[in-house]
This record gives C-alpha cells, structure tokens and sequence, in this order.
C-alpha cells in the first residue's frame, strides 16, 4: 500500500511565532513558508526541513495559516483570497479574534474554510516545549474546528478551549490586556537587580521576561484591537487612581 502523502501547509509570516509554529508543525505537514522578507522564509525553512516559497505557493496550499500582526491581517486576507485552492482550510493565530474572524468571512471565498486559533503561550513561554500549554479554537465557517482541536490536542499535546471569538475576546481583554499592561509599566520603570528579593519579587521578575522582548505591535493589538480592551483599561487604571488617592490621603 503506498503511504498517503503529507497534507501541505502553508505559513505566512515567519516572525517569532512563525518559527516556534515550523518547529513543530514540520513533522505532521509538508510546510511551505513565505514572509515578505524572502531570507527570513529561507532561513526557517532551511532550520525546520521546509520549503521557501512566495505568496501563490503558500497561499495554495490545503491548509494555510496567518500569521501576521492583527493591524496587517486585513491586507494579508485580501492578498491569499484569490490564490486559495478550493476547499481549503484557512486558520490565523492572532491575539483577538472578533476583527480577524469578520474579515475572513467577508473577504475570503465561500468554498474556504475557516477557523480562528490563538496559542496562548509565545516564544519565551514555549521555548522548552508546548505541551499542555492553553490554545483557543473558534469554528468560524465550514465545521472544521473540531478537527483542528483533535489535531493540536493528540499531535502536539495542547489542552483546547473552543470559544466564540466574542468569548475569547472578553476574557483575553483582562487575562492577556491587564498582564501585558502591567508588565510594560514595570519594564518602563528600568529596575536595577535587587540583591533582596521576596518569592513573589521574583516571580513578577519572571512575568516580565515572558513579555519584555514581546513585539510593540503585539502589545498595540493587545491594547486596541480588542473591543472589550478599553473597559479593561478603565477599570485597571480607575482602581489605580483609587488606590493613590486612598494612600496619599493616608
């Protein structure tokens, strides 16, 4: 009997999160890789076993993933629209969900289908290895997300929460926006390495050399793209302002 042919899959973006995905997706999938930046592409797939390709390669593939900033999701749909294979799978990984998931179902062809995912775990969190780290699926259109979370829960180990892209995106807006709020303003602050340290010291320590070498534009999508981020926001910094006031009248 011959043995059946890897599926292609085609990752578009070969930034921090691009490459941690082609590690771990080479061995399940033929992979083809493209990134504006031709040498990148090349460089990842040299390190991972895959194939550099340009737009019309990775985009037509049977399975083809964004992964770019959420700001450029809308100029990156457009552009794979046309060169999809009929029958295929889109998926993005971005860090919300409601604004990647209405431009794919307006932008992208009724014969693809579509599924959002987000990883919630990066390059730093994920260096020594995935397993049981948190990803989130949304079905978007075609009734493929099942599938998607058979693969990511019995291939690559990770525990799956299905979602709506209007859930996650609630929950991410204190979970993920309140983290990466606070841990900009204690990098912002430029602390020195303290000598005495409590056990809790160092465990913020460690929570902002998760995020600290996070890119700007992730943190900007984080912070704004997310409908429910500005309520977020206001209660954080609300709760600031009351805590102050309380102390200095103190």
């Amino acid at each position: 009997m011959a043995k059946r042919s890897k599926q292609s899959l085609g990752i578009i973006g070969a930034g921090a999160f691009g490459s941690l995905m082609a590690k771990h997706l080479a061995p399940h999938f033929a992979l083809v890789i493209c990134d504006s930046a031709a040498a990148k592409a090349k460089s990842l797939a040299k390190k991972t076993g895959s194939r550099a390709g340009n737009l019309k390669d990775a985009a037509g593939c049977d399975i083809v993933v964004l992964s770019v900033p959420v700001q450029k999701m809308e100029s990156a749909i457009r552009d794979v629209a046309p060169l999809l294979k009929h029958g295929a799978l889109v998926l993005d990984v971005g860090s919300v969900k409601i604004k990647p998931a209405a431009l794919m179902r307006k932008l992208l062809p009724e014969h693809a289908d579509i599924v959002g995912t987000h990883p919630l775990f990066g390059p730093q969190t994920g260096k020594n290895g995935i397993k049981g780290l948190n990803v989130v699926v949304a079905d978007i259109r075609g009734g493929r997300g099942a599938c998607v979370a058979k693969f990511l829960a019995k291939k690559l180990k990770l525990t799956v929460h299905p979602a709506s892209p209007e859930e996650h995106d609630r929950e991410l807006a204190y979970v993920q926006g309140l983290t990466h709020l606070l841990m900009k303003v204690v990098v912002s602050l430029d602390l020195p390495k303290f000598r005495f340290t409590t056990r809790t010291y160092e465990y913020l320590e460690q929570m902002v050399e998760m995020i600290r070498y996070d890119s700007e534009e992730l943190f900007r999508a984080i912070e704004r793209e997310n409908p429910f981020s500005k309520e977020a926001k206001q209660r954080f910094f609300a709760a600031a302002r009351k805590l102050e006031d309380e102390l200095m009248r103190g």
